[in-house]
């Protein structure tokens, strides 16, 4: 084979079918496929990330640990960008997500990067241009929204839509197409360092929620990206990169779930893999896992797209590979369309392996089109495309000041305007979960009443970055430029709570640090907190990468005790007997020790973004009706993990166990100033008996009973008593967050199909299987207000990935 294939005429593009817009893709792609030389067609199977060479990855201050993927430094590359682009490129990795740029310079970069890639292409082809996204747009300046545990929390699928196309929208604007985000791995042990990268750890919650994600974000003609597929957040011990060993039933019944429901209910247009091995295949070189189960099975049609370096990691890490050559043949006949974050592997070693005929020409071809089908489908290819900015995300607004790399108010874009704004700090709002309320001391009484001295204590109480995650922009990459500023608004819960409470007096003391074992602070602390009427104590994580943090990826921990010496503080402060309300701003849920039984109140928040602050102050004041429900359960003690609610019996309390796993407070758990009564339950038909392909109506009716406006998140849980695999006691099958005033009452009906049971067999295959199925609904999964059952009669029914996923519900 003849690699450099140069043709012997150059092809007249303008009447070329591959580029009428009228013609369907398919058509198009194989009309382009066919004119390219082989060189051309790996070009597009691979991205550059230009500026990642030793010296900028180290960071201005030298820093090693600065990096934002895992070994970057030693798979950094300095070769010139016009060589890596001699025959185009398939994608720019991070133009916008590694340095502090103002939005109208950074779109300028890019436009000016794809004007050097399209003219190094025969076919002038620019690159799909790719940035993480999980917690809002992670580029400078752009609203900095929560953290995917507070979607979870928030049980609001519909503000997380409208969240995930106001971060497409502000891509969009400055040339973006593809979003590295949302992460749909399922929580399966709370010491693994990317939990506050996750939804949850009950796969309908998490499918549910990331589905809308995708759906706001495609529908800003933004390519989503599912992670990280799959079994990623199973890893030994909670370890990050760590081998899996689960079973195929919990694969198949609890990962799988929420890439399904985002594929088929979402229509997700791209995958990236997982980094980890299950049972002893890394997934970036297993066809089963990548092709069969994902492309056969699951009916998945883009790209999957390898996470960073983890083509290298074939070699360097797992093993599996002797040179990067098989690294990228192994990847790319398992099912990795494109090398990120450059071409390491699917460069010259691919070339190789392609010439030496150790990888076919039409698995090449198959990857390419996929790739171009993409281009296509965004309009990369069509004649009158331009790689200069989209339209503004907040049309006719500008920056009241840009930042000082750059720009100015006459040609600004706006990443966080008002309206973006208003959305995060109301998905904050709902996500703030009330934990325990048994002192009575919450809402904070205003004026003279007995919260008049305040004492806000602890190492997160000034720290206007303590909302945000590690793949936020400040967490990301800002913290590495202090002289630039967040880009966002910034405020402290001192600060918030001062705004709140005008006429308190509030002092405050740091105590301790996050991650420090210092304790010099506390005699200040404990004085200030003695002095006060009521002591608020803000604790938590520190998001950070590699090492950097307490939370975040590579900050695994050994057990669930609150980072450095918070605790003891905690201790400290509740053993002085003025009122304690604690409030949890994290990335994982924390045992709460002794403390616990004693404190006034407890609140969590888990990195609610930049309306943070306000959001928590305004749950402490009673402004804002708490509403959210916990994602994730809090465990009793720190060695309750891994411990997800997913337990059939024998994982709860026994007599055979002197470990007793029951959480402190429960998947779904959250309180409210308000009060709801549940009344009414039915399940329709009346002989409570349908087909194991029928569906019945569930319905209840909720009250408010209390004083305060409020809203409910009400939870269905089925229970399987008799099943040929051990089951869950309970498990989601539907929820609705429903708001209502005092003494409203709302009747909600569950829509539930027989396929919500089903789960994987004996035989391997997802059944549903007749026989008895509990019904209970309820404010948490352990505070089940009615309880019913159905009977599903007929056959035992083999259903695949096309069986109903979801539970529709109607809020009358």
């Amino acid at each position: 084979m003849t690699m450099r294939t140069e043709p012997s005429s150059t092809v007249d593009s303008a009447v070329a079918p591959w580029r009428d817009p009228a013609l369907p893709v398919a058509q198009r792609v194989k009309d382009l496929l066919a004119r390219m030389t082989i060189e051309e067609k790996l070009a597009q199977l691979a991205g550059i990330w230009v500026g990642t060479g030793q010296d900028a990855q180290a960071g201005p201050n030298g820093d090693s640990q600065d990096a934002v993927a895992p070994m970057q430094g030693e798979f950094a590359d300095d070769t010139p960008v016009d060589e890596l682009i001699r025959d185009g490129i398939g994608q720019l990795t991070r133009v916008l997500g590694t340095v502090p740029i103002a939005p109208r310079a950074g779109a300028e970069a890019l436009a000016a990067l794809q004007l050097r890639v399209m003219a190094a292409s025969r076919f002038g082809i620019p690159a799909i241009a790719h940035e993480e996204c999980l917690a809002g747009f992670t580029t400078w300046g752009a609203t900095g929204f929560p953290a995917p545990p507070s979607w979870g929390a928030s049980f609001d699928a519909e503000a997380v839509r409208e969240m995930g196309a106001a971060i497409g929208a502000s891509m969009r604007a400055v040339g973006v197409h593809q979003g590295l985000a949302p992460v749909l791995d399922v929580v399966r042990d709370s010491r693994w360092g990317r939990v506050e990268e996750t939804i949850g750890e009950d796969p309908y919650l998490v499918g549910i929620i990331g589905t809308a994600y995708v759906q706001g974000l495609q529908s800003a003609g933004v390519i989503a990206t599912l992670k990280h597929f799959a079994g990623y957040s199973a890893s030994r011990a909670g370890r990050n990169l760590a081998p899996v060993d689960i079973g195929p039933r919990a694969l198949a019944d609890v990962l799988l779930p929420p890439f399904e429901m985002a594929i088929r209910e979402g229509g997700a247009r791209s995958v990236m893999a997982s980094y980890v091995s299950l049972d002893g295949v890394p997934v970036h070189a297993d066809p089963e896992v990548l092709t069969t189960l994902l492309r056969d099975e699951l009916g998945f049609t883009g790209t999957v797209v390898a996470d960073y370096f983890g083509v290298s990691f074939l070699e360097k890490l797992h093993g599996v590979a002797g040179s990067l050559g098989e690294a990228a043949a192994l990847a790319l006949q398992a099912g990795v369309d494109v090398e990120l974050p450059h071409r390491r592997c699917y460069g010259a070693p691919l070339a190789a392996a392609v010439l030496a005929g150790d990888v076919g020409e039409d698995v090449v071809d198959l990857a390419a089109a996929r790739v171009l089908t993409h281009k296509f489908e965004l309009g990369l290819l069509d004649p009158d495309w331009s790689p200069g900015p989209g339209p503004s995300a907040s049309p006719g607004q500008a920056h009241a000041a840009e930042a000082s790399t750059g720009g100015s108010e006459a040609d600004s874009i706006d990443l966080d305007p008002p309206a973006y704004r208003d959305l995060a700090r109301r998905l904050a709002e709902e996500s703030v979960v009330l934990l325990a309320n048994d002192g009575g001391v919450l809402p904070i009484a205003q004026g003279a009443g007995p919260a008049r001295r305040l004492a806000v204590i602890g190492p997160l109480a000034e720290d206007p970055l303590a909302f945000f995650g590690c793949y936020s922009f400040p967490r990301h990459v800002g913290y590495r430029y202090p002289g630039h500023g967040s880009g966002l608004p910034e405020q402290s819960i001192l600060g918030a709570l001062r705004a709140e409470f005008p006429a308190a007096e509030i002092t405050a003391a740091q105590g301790c640090s996050v991650r420090s074992a210092d304790r010099d602070g506390f005699a200040a602390a404990v004085s200030t907190a003695a002095s006060a009427d009521l002591v608020v104590a803000v604790l938590g994580d520190e998001a950070g990468l590699f090492g950097r943090g307490s939370s975040g990826e590579g900050c695994d921990t050994p057990d669930l005790r609150l980072p450095g010496v918070q605790q003891e503080l905690l201790d400290a402060l509740v053993a002085t007997g003025v009122p304690v309300v604690l409030v949890l701003v994290v990335g994982r849920p924390y045992a709460l020790g002794g403390a616990a039984a004693r404190l006034g109140a407890a609140v969590v928040s888990f990195f609610p973004g930049q309306g943070g602050a306000a959001a928590i102050a305004g749950v402490l004041s009673g402004r804002v009706t708490p509403s959210g429900k916990l994602p994730v359960e809090v465990p009793a003690h720190s060695g309750g993990q891994p411990a997800p609610y997913l337990r059939p019996p024998l994982a709860g309390p026994t007599d055979v166990s002197a470990l007793d796993p029951t959480p402190l407070y429960a998947f779904g758990h959250g309180l409210s100033y308000t009060s709801f009564e549940y009344s009414k339950l039915s399940i329709d038909p009346a002989c409570l008996a349908i087909q194991t392909d029928g569906a019945a109506d569930i319905t209840c009716t909720v009250r408010n009973t209390g004083q305060q406006p409020g809203a409910e998140v009400v939870q269905l849980y089925l229970g399987d008593p008799v099943a040929e695999v051990v089951r869950p006691v309970r498990f989601l099958a539907g929820f609705a967050r429903v708001p209502l005033a005092p003494g409203e009452s709302r009747r909600i009906t569950f829509g539930l199909h027989a396929d919500r049971t089903a789960f994987c067999g004996r035989s391997g295959e997802r059944i549903v299987e007749p026989g008895h199925i509990d019904v209970q609904i309820g404010s948490s999964s352990a505070d089940v207000r009615l309880a019913g059952s159905l009977m599903l009669q007929g056959p035992r029914r083999v259903v695949g990935p096309d069986r109903v996923l979801t539970t529709p519900v109607i809020v009358d």
